[in-house]
């Protein structure tokens, strides 16, 4: 196995901190979901990750169907922060948008996708998640 990138952060306070990357590209305020504020939260910045690995792995897939992937291609991610009597556990659900692929090929793209995905591979039976095109 290659090592391709390593993402290197330090953050102190929690969620109600701040976090930085070594390369100075992240610089962001910390904040509990639905504070006020202009933090973000652990949530959002894994919604955000995963949705945008998805597109590089629709587009791997697109390649082998021989379709050139749309540059309109959208993932709308939403991931749950869960509370079972004080067990955290996260869901999550990815609304996948490709217009003007034919459903079926746009379909089996998403399919692909989501099994090669890094972020769908770390998450597969560890978490609900639910992918749809839409």
């Amino acid at each position: 196995m290659t090592v391709l990138y390593t993402a290197e952060t330090h953050t102190t306070g929690g969620r109600q901190g701040e976090s930085y990357s070594s390369d100075g590209n992240l610089d962001i305020q910390l904040t509990p979901p639905g504070a006020a504020g202009n933090g973000t939260n652990p949530e959002q910045l894994f919604a955000a990750g995963w949705s945008a690995c998805f597109i590089g792995a629709m587009g791997v897939a697109a390649a082998a169907h021989k379709v050139k992937l749309p540059t309109e291609t959208a993932v709308d991610a939403q991931v749950d922060l869960l509370n079972n009597d004080g067990a955290f556990g996260l869901a999550a659900r990815l609304n996948v948008s490709v217009p003007g692929v034919e459903r079926d090929v746009a379909q089996a793209i998403v399919d692909a996708a989501h099994q090669t995905c890094p972020y769908s591979k770390a998450t597969r039976g560890n978490i609900d998640v639910t992918v749809t095109l839409v």
